[in-house]
């Protein structure tokens, strides 16, 4: 069974930065995806960040510049850091993981695994 949690949520103000963390445990072979989704109030879920199986980073354009994904597999751990916050970045943060091979793994439908989600508040 695999576990996902994120943390690191929290309140910014416009321009601030945060760290999103995601530990995932219970799978001891590699993933073929590893993302960051987000879901606003009355928006669908959407993919923000991730990488896939050779470790090539893919961003959604919204964020292209100011967020990062990245991880350490020491510890079985996604980050994505993020900048520049504005308040179209409030919203909860979801992380996801997934084996299968040949995803784009930046759409919903790529990921079996999810965490539960942080909320990340952009405000003034």
């Amino acid at each position: 069974q695999v576990h996902v949690v994120e943390s690191g949520g929290g309140s910014v103000q416009p321009g601030g930065s945060l760290r999103l963390s995601c530990a995932v445990s219970g799978y001891i072979y590699r993933f073929a995806c590893m993302g960051w989704f987000r879901q606003a109030p009355g928006k669908e879920r959407e993919g923000v960040a991730a990488l896939n199986a050779g470790d090539i980073t893919i961003y959604a354009d919204s964020v292209k510049g100011r967020f990062t994904i990245s991880k350490d597999n020491a510890e079985n751990t996604l980050y994505l850091e993020m900048a520049s916050l504005t308040s179209e970045d409030t919203a909860m943060y979801y992380c996801a993981v997934d084996f299968r091979d040949g995803r784009s793994c930046l759409r919903n439908y790529d990921y079996n695994y999810w965490g539960h989600g942080t909320q990340v508040t952009v405000s003034s």
